[in-house]
Parts: C-alpha cells; sequence; structure tokens
C-alpha cells in the first residue's frame, strides 16, 4: 500500500478524494470518520462514484469515540489532513482527561473550543518519523492564550510545526472569517518556521472569493523554498518564536506594511494655483454667456 490519508472530520469525502489524487494517483488508501449518519452515507457514496478502491469510511465522532484504532492505540497514517468546524462547542472535554488513547498528553484544550482537540487528534495519528499534517484553522488558534497556549507551545518544542500560511477573509462558505492553515511534520531536518502571508493574493468573488491557480501556486512554491520571501514571507528560527512567546499571529513575522508615497507639497500647491486659474477663466466665460442670454 502506499500513502495512506485520513480525514478525521471527512464529511461528504471530498477533501479526502483531493489529497488523495495529490498524494498518489496510483496507489493510496483513504480514511476518515463522520459523526453524521447520512454525511456518512453520502461520503461512502462518494468513494464508489469516484472510483476510489482502497477506502474505510466509519460513523462515529473522532473525539468522542474514534474508530479508527488498532488495539490500544489510533491508527497512525502517512497523511492527516482536515477543515474542522472552527472552534465548535461541547466536544468532550469533560472526558479528555481519561481518554484511552492518551491523545491529549499536552494539556485539554478549552471545553469552548474544540480547535486543539482536533490539531492534537490529527498530530496522534501521524506516523512516527514520516507523518505529515495539515489542517485549516480560525486565527485565534495562533495567538489564544490559557490551556490552548500551552499546548501551542509544546507543539513549537517538540519541533512538529513547519509552517503557518494566512489565507484571505471569506474563502470558505458559511463563515466570511479568515483562516490559516498550519502543517505539521513529524520527518523535520531543522527546526525553523515558514510564516506565509497569502491573505492579500485571491479573486475577488459575488459571494465568495477563491485562490487562483497562479494564487496556489505561489504559496506551494513559497513553502517548498523555504525562504524569506519580502511582503511574503518569513522563515522564522526556534529562537524568533520564542521570543514572541510562542505566538504564531502572522504580521509578527511577515511585514506587509507598504509605506505611502511622500507628498510634494509644492507641486500639490502648484496644482491647485492652475486648478484654481482656470476655475476663474470658466465662471468668466459663464458670466459671458449668461449676460448674453440677458440673465
Amino acid at each position: 500500500m502506499g500513502n495512506t490519508i485520513c480525514d478525521p472530520t471527512c464529511g461528504s469525502g471530498s477533501l479526502l478524494i483531493k489529497v488523495g489524487r495529490q498524494a498518489d494517483e496510483r496507489d493510496f488508501a483513504l480514511f476518515g470518520p463522520e459523526s453524521n449518519g447520512t454525511t456518512h452515507a453520502l461520503c461512502r457514496m462518494n468513494m464508489f462514484l469516484h472510483g476510489m478502491d482502497t477506502f474505510r469510511i466509519e460513523w462515529g465522532d473522532t473525539l468522542r469515540n474514534p474508530r479508527l484504532v488498532e488495539g490500544d492505540q489510533v491508527m497512525k497514517f502517512e497523511i492527516v489532513a482536515a477543515n474542522p468546524p472552527f472552534s465548535p462547542e461541547k466536544w468532550g472535554a469533560e472526558a479528555a482527561g481519561a481518554d484511552p488513547f492518551h491523545r491529549y498528553h499536552r494539556g485539554i484544550p478549552p471545553k469552548s473550543k474544540a480547535d486543539y482537540a482536533f490539531i492534537t487528534q490529527m498530530i496522534e495519528t501521524a506516523r512516527e518519523g514520516t507523518g505529515r499534517v495539515g489542517v485549516i484553522v480560525p486565527h485565534g488558534v495562533l495567538f489564544r492564550g490559557g490551556a490552548e497556549g500551552k499546548i501551542r507551545r509544546r507543539l513549537i518544542e517538540e519541533n512538529l510545526l513547519e509552517a503557518v500560511i494566512g489565507l484571505p477573509s471569506n474563502l470558505f462558505f458559511g463563515t466570511g472569517t479568515p483562516a490559516a492553515i498550519l502543517l505539521f511534520n513529524k520527518g523535520k531536518t531543522h527546526g525553523d518556521v515558514i510564516f506565509i502571508d497569502a491573505s492579500h493574493e485571491f479573486q475577488k468573488g459575488k459571494d465568495q472569493n477563491r485562490l487562483t491557480e497562479e494564487n496556489i501556486a505561489r504559496i506551494v512554491s513559497t513553502y517548498l523554498a523555504f525562504q524569506t520571501v519580502e511582503k511574503y514571507a518569513y522563515r522564522a528560527t526556534p529562537q524568533e518564536i520564542a521570543d514572541n512567546d510562542c505566538n504564531l499571529n502572522i504580521p509578527r513575522y511577515v511585514d506587509t506594511f507598504v509605506e505611502e508615497e511622500e507628498i510634494d507639497l509644492d507641486a500639490v500647491q502648484a496644482e491647485i494655483a492652475t486648478l484654481e486659474t482656470q476655475l476663474a477663466g470658466v465662471r468668466t466665460k459663464m458670466q459671458e454667456h449668461l449676460k448674453d442670454l440677458g440673465i
């Protein structure tokens, strides 16, 4: 078997199928739990309709009762990717401390926000040494404190975080909230993190904005190059991130400020004088025309 790919919030399976085809067009297996029974059935149907030969789609809650398990451990995958719901409440925090799979050893996320519960689940199911994780998150995940701040610090200190990519607002159906992509890599060979601010490059739509092929290509090429690009990306060292108290807010690293062009006051005054002269001439001609009309 080639790539094993999991989406812990797989929904109808569209993201899972796209990631599978991008990862390996010939040899991959897809896995995913879905908590909604109707959507679970739709996901399985989509697998058949799109010609997916190897898949396992379970009906269950990935946080409260994971179904993709092997004995007393959660299954491990080469690629874990998801667009989980943003900051849902009542995700099962009250039982997380007694989780039989020990997924929350870095800390228990707050009851009111499940973002780091999904992130933790995904990292724990990525294969040691080779596993990669990609997750779409609201920006609050980058800088909120408390329990989330402690978990974020642990993930950074373990050298799992590889990239933070800021996305345009109004990109996803149902929410105008700006989001970011976090990429984690259990096979990192260095300690740096690449920050990419892709929030200003998009195609504006009537109801939703979208990333063009050119926008996506620039994000991908910048990530692969893993180098600082003025006004767009910054390669941060562990010390720089520590100096920012493990705050991952993108403007702390990528300076996109553009200075306004200096105003030439002499030129502006000269232009105003010219316009006033022209206006006086127009007024004189208007008065002559009114006089001719007897007004």
